[in-house]
């Protein structure tokens, strides 16, 4: 009888721990998003790359190619989403532009103002987080 129960309870483990397992698989798989070679496949996971490798060049230590991906992403963003033409975000949706574009420049701002030297990492955080914030709302 008490070998009857015990079984029992490593069955009822065991249909739980499926339960749980297949949940959250299922979660995992609604927020994924198709990437190529680490970028995200949105129209905005290029910028979201090249500020992740900025940002953590910096964290690194490498202030000075953290500088040049900035302005790496900068010039990337200027070019295809300011005079990109019809497809540009500017043209698409002016108000998500601007949000966007000032976030990125208080986040390059950081980085390039110290080509030589660590920026503050509290604030160089605090704008990495807000771009990607911004961003999302364009994806």
């Amino acid at each position: 009888m008490v070998l009857v129960k015990s079984h029992y309870r490593v069955l009822i483990f065991a249909v739980l721990s499926l339960m749980l397992y297949c949940t959250l698989t299922s979660f995992a798989q609604d927020k994924h998003i198709p990437q190529n070679a680490g970028v995200d496949n949105t129209k905005m996971g290029p910028y979201r790359a090249l500020a992740q490798l900025a940002f953590s060049a910096s964290q690194k230590g490498d202030s000075s190619s953290a500088a040049t991906l900035a302005k790496i992403l900068e010039r990337t963003w200027d070019k295809a989403e300011d005079y990109g033409g019809d497809t540009a975000l500017s043209k698409t949706n002016k108000s998500l532009f601007d949000q966007i574009d000032k976030a990125m420049d208080q986040f390059i701002n950081v980085l390039t103002e110290h080509p030589n030297s660590a920026p503050d990492s509290a604030k160089l955080k605090a704008a990495y987080s807000a771009y990607l914030e911004k961003l999302k709302l364009a994806d």
